[in-house]
C-alpha cells in the first residue's frame, strides 16, 4: 500500500467549446494500462467520492496546488470510468487562459491526483492494478499519462439558462427583503401591543 501522493494523466477529445467554461471528460478509465504501468480497477474511487463528493475535489490547472480553476460539480463512475464535470471559474485568469488553450485544442487532457489505499502488483507483468483510490484532485493537463483520458466537451450555458437564474435570483431576494419587511412590522405590532 502506497501513501504517497500520485498523479495519473488521461485523454480524450475535446468537444466543442464555447466561453461558459463547462467542462466535461473521463478523469480516469478502468482497466486501462497507462503509460505508468498502472490500471485503475472499477470502484476505486467509491469511497472517496463517498467521503469527499465532487466538491471535495479541487480542479487545478497542471496539478499546481496554488493553481485552482474552477469547481467539479460531477464525479461519476460509470462502466468506462470516472466521469467529471466541472465548470471553470472565469473571473480567475488562469481559468480564462485554460479555456483558451481548451477551446484551441493545445490542451486537452485531464489527469488525477491522489493516494493508492489499495494496489496489487502483477509481479509477472509489473502492472500496478489499483482497486482504491483516495482522489484528492483532478487537473486540466498538457500532457496525460492515460492517453484516453481527455476532455470531451466544453460546454455553454445558454443564456436563457443564465436568465432564467438571474430572474430567479432577484425573485429570491424580493422575497427575503419582504420577509424582513413583515418580521420587521410584527415585531413593530408586538411592541406597540396591535
Amino acid at each position: 500500500m502506497t501513501t504517497l501522493r500520485e498523479t495519473k494523466r488521461i485523454s480524450l477529445p475535446l468537444g466543442q467549446a464555447t466561453s461558459a467554461g463547462v467542462i466535461e471528460g473521463y478523469a480516469s478509465l478502468f482497466g486501462v494500462a497507462d503509460t505508468g504501468g498502472d490500471i485503475v480497477m472499477p470502484g476505486a474511487f467509491a469511497r472517496t467520492l463517498m467521503k469527499r463528493g465532487a466538491a471535495g475535489v479541487k480542479l487545478l490547472w497542471q496539478h499546481n496546488a496554488a493553481e485552482p480553476i474552477g469547481v467539479w460539480t460531477s464525479l461519476i463512475e460509470d462502466s468506462k470510468g470516472l466521469k467529471a464535470a466541472g465548470h471553470l471559474d472565469l473571473s480567475v485568469a488562469r481559468a480564462r487562459e485554460a479555456l483558451s488553450l481548451i477551446r484551441s485544442g493545445a490542451v486537452d487532457g485531464l489527469s488525477i491526483g491522489f493516494r493508492a489505499k489499495q494496489a496489487a502488483i502483477d509481479k509477472t507483468s509489473g502492472v500496478r492494478r489499483l482497486s482504491e483510490i483516495d482522489l484528492w484532485e483532478i487537473s486540466v493537463v498538457t500532457f496525460p499519462m492515460a492517453p484516453q483520458a481527455r476532455i470531451d466537451a466544453v460546454k455553454r450555458t445558454p443564456l436563457a439558462t443564465t436568465d432564467t437564474q438571474r430572474a430567479m435570483l432577484c425573485r429570491l431576494k424580493a422575497q427575503e427583503a419582504s420577509l424582513r419587511l413583515q418580521h420587521r412590522l410584527q415585531s413593530l405590532a408586538l411592541r406597540i401591543g396591535c
